[in-house]
Parts: C-alpha cells; sequence; structure tokens
C-alpha cells in the first residue's frame, strides 16, 4: 500500500514577507524554502518559492531586472535594489537582434512547412477512416482481451478518429481507483508527479494542491481540446479528483516518459548534432501544432503555451521531445473571434520571459503577442539543447551566473543557433 502524497509542511519553511498580486500572500507572508526580492523596471515584488526553482528564480540579471534571493526568516523585509546606472540603448542593439532573427528564420519557416505538410496529410487519412467507422458508446471500462493493454490499445478501444481528448468524460472520472501510485518522481509549486501503474502501464500522475485548482481546471480544459493529441505534445489519458486523509486531491494522469524533463536530461547527457536536431525539431513542431489552428467541423483553436521551458518539455526514448504543463496556455479561435486568456494567478519563469513581458509592454488582447512569447522561448530552449551538443569531440556545457545580461543571452543565442542550422 503506497502512502499518499503529503503537501508541504508549512512549519519547516521560512516566513518571507509577501508583497505581490499573484494571489500567493496571506496577511502580508507566505511559506517557502526561500525568499526573494525582485525589482522589474521600478515596480517590486517580495515572496517565497520552493527549492526546485533556486537556479531560475535567484541565477538570473537582466537589464532592468534585479532579483535578491535569501534564506533566513523575514530576510527580504528591507531588501531594496541598488541605484541603477544610466545606460542608453546603443545602436549595436538592433544589430543583435538582426543576427539572431536572421537565421533563426529559415528554421521556423522550415519547421512550419513540415509541420503543416504533416497536419494536413493526417487530417485526410482521418477524414477517410471516419467515413468507415461505426459509432459505438462506451459507458464503462472494459479490459482488452490478451497480453497488458498498451496506450494505444487503450486509446484505439475508447477515443474516436482524430479527437484530441483524452478517454471518454464517464471513464475519466473512476481513474484514481483504479491508479497505484508507485514512486514520487518530482516536486513543483503546483504539487507533485508520481509514477503509478494502471493496467499494467506506467503513467504520470500529476496531483495539484488545493490551492492551484484554477491550473489543474485548466490544464484539464486544454487537454480535452479536439485534435490536440500529437506525438510532441504530453499524451494526455485523463483527469481525476479524489480524496485522502480528509484532503482533496487533484489528479491529471498523462504518458509517463521515464528520461525525465529536457532540463534535467541535459544535466546529465550530451547529444550529437544528429540527436540535437532530432529534439530541436521535435520541440518546433509541438509548438507549431500548439499554435495552428485547424478549421473543421470539430476543428482545433490556435493555443499559445505562455511557459514553455526546458522543464516543461519531456524527452522520449526515441531522443523526440514532448511538450507538457499547458496551465497557463491561451486559447485563440478566427472563426468564432475570442481570445481566452483563462483566471490563473500563475506567471512564467522571469529567465524565459520575453522583454515585452517584463517591461510589461505587451499588448494583452492580441493572440500574436503572446505566440511571439513563445518563440522567445524556444529560442533559449534551442540554446540550452545547442549547448549540450558534442561538436568535433567537444560540448560547450552551460553554467549558470549572476551576470547575465539581455546582450550576453543575445550573443550565445545567436552564435549557438547559428552552428545548429549551418549558417
Amino acid at each position: 500500500m503506497v502512502p499518499a502524497p503529503q503537501g508541504p509542511d508549512d512549519s519547516t519553511n521560512l516566513l518571507c514577507t509577501c508583497e505581490n498580486n499573484k494571489g500567493t500572500c496571506r496577511n502580508g507572508t507566505c511559506r517557502g524554502d526561500y525568499c526573494f526580492y525582485t525589482k522589474v523596471h521600478g515596480r517590486e515584488e517580495r515572496g517565497c518559492f520552493q527549492r526546485d526553482h533556486y537556479k531560475e528564480q535567484c541565477y538570473t540579471n537582466f537589464l532592468g531586472l534585479y532579483v535578491l534571493c535569501c534564506s533566513n526568516n523575514l530576510c527580504n523585509v528591507n531588501s531594496s535594489a541598488p541605484p541603477d546606472p544610466a545606460v542608453e540603448p546603443t545602436r549595436e542593439w538592433n544589430g543583435v537582434i538582426l543576427l539572431v532573427a536572421v537565421p533563426l528564420l529559415p528554421l521556423l519557416i522550415l519547421s512550419v512547412g513540415v509541420c503543416g505538410l504533416v497536419l494536413w496529410l493526417r487530417s485526410r487519412s482521418q477524414h477517410h477512416r471516419l467515413g468507415y467507422s461505426k459509432d459505438h458508446d462506451v459507458t464503462m471500462l472494459k479490459v482488452p482481451s490478451g497480453a497488458d493493454p498498451t496506450y494505444g490499445d487503450v486509446f484505439d478501444e475508447f477515443c474516436t478518429s482524430g479527437s484530441g481528448t483524452g478517454l471518454p468524460y464517464l471513464v475519466q472520472r473512476t481513474m484514481a481507483r483504479q491508479i497505484s501510485l508507485v514512486e514520487c518522481i518530482g516536486k513543483g509549486r503546483y504539487g507533485e508527479v508520481w509514477r503509478g501503474t494502471w493496467m499494467g502501464e506506467s503513467v504520470a500522475v500529476k496531483i495539484f494542491s488545493s490551492r492551484d485548482e484554477q491550473s489543474w481546471f485548466r490544464e484539464t480544459e486544454i487537454y480535452n481540446t479536439v485534435q490536440l493529441r500529437h506525438d510532441n505534445i504530453l499524451g494526455f489519458i485523463a483527469s481525476d479528483m479524489t480524496s485522502q486523509n480528509s484532503t482533496t486531491q487533484l489528479w491529471l494522469i498523462t504518458h509517463f516518459h521515464q528520461l525525465g524533463s529536457l532540463y534535467d536530461f541535459l544535466q546529465y547527457s550530451s547529444v550529437d548534432p544528429e540527436g540535437c536536431l532530432r529534439m530541436c525539431l521535435s520541440v518546433a513542431c509541438g509548438l507549431v501544432h500548439l499554435h495552428t489552428e485547424i478549421l473543421s467541423c470539430q476543428g482545433k483553436p490556435a493555443i499559445a503555451h505562455r511557459d514553455l521551458k526546458s522543464r516543461n518539455i519531456l524527452v522520449k526514448m526515441n531522443g523526440q521531445c514532448c511538450i507538457a504543463d499547458l496551465g497557463l496556455a491561451v486559447m485563440h479561435s478566427q472563426t468564432s473571434d475570442y481570445l481566452d486568456v483563462g483566471n490563473n494567478p500563475r506567471v512564467g519563469t522571469k529567465r524565459y520571459m520575453a522583454p515585452e513581458v517584463l517591461d510589461e509592454s505587451i499588448r494583452m488582447d492580441i493572440f500574436e503577442s503572446y505566440k511571439q512569447t513563445d518563440i522567445w522561448a524556444l529560442g533559449l530552449v534551442l540554446w540550452e539543447i545547442s549547448r549540450r551538443t558534442i561538436v568535433n569531440g567537444n560540448t560547450h556545457a552551460c553554467t549558470h551566473t549572476h551576470t547575465h545580461t539581455h546582450t550576453r543571452n543575445y550573443e550565445v543565442n545567436k552564435n549557438a543557433l547559428s552552428s545548429l542550422i549551418g549558417t
């Protein structure tokens, strides 16, 4: 019998001053493993976060952004940023932007063209299969005869061709009773991730804490979007609610990938140029599928991720990657002219934020703005992969420092991406 996962113990965490509008403060304080103070273009925030996000939150220092992390009770109460030196933008800034954009544009165009062709071929084959399929109603989970079922057996049994959803809703609402939790494989600000077993297969169970119900609801809503299923999007199985020790738990069940996140994979592994291209292309294809609106009788809206980073990308056994964590996603449909930004107070990771997000100049009412921030984050992910690529027996491993600036990030992206596409 595997013990039920427990929430964080507030009594062992630091007490920090909390001043922000993200809904994480309780009477001006919060608890976590670290306290922080940030100042972004004159706006100050104080709060706390968990140990897993120390590198991302504290090893960041861009132009116009000051971050201070500390590990004592109320250590951020009197924190302040040093005076900003008068830094005026130079003409070289536009040149750096141009050098980054020109090499990246052919790769993006090629990725869009290839993925568009694949989606068109798949939609044609699905259309022909739909013409010959028979309607059937499934209200109970039936175990296929023979050997233990695989993901393919389950989805062939319960999902109609061309659907992007997981199992039918009536089946989803029984999943928590059928899954046995085996081991905890990760923790984050949302809750925990466990490896479980279901019908003889390993599955990933993302357990949200009750205070993060909006993230669970939003991610469930996005994953149930028709025609979302794609080789480079994390496979969704079901979502369910359950009660453990008089505490409500919110479960999100997905495919399990034992190699873990791209961030963890690159910490202990390097790749050859072919593996680098395979990973980069798969991430680009997954993002293109999200951004693409599919027009049909049951069409798919265009989706922007808004929190793309190496921690939210999983590595598959075939060397490709798949995009996960859609809790901050934005949906848009041109046909019905709507923009759905959800109701989630969470924000993305500062290290991967585009400049227009940091200085709050982004147009929140235009969907193209969100897509552009995804492309910025994609460039950083491609840079991370290329920095762990062995070329002529050498690899340029990346080390984080406190002195990164926007100019440095632009230069590194330019060199890494230029090598990647051979320009």
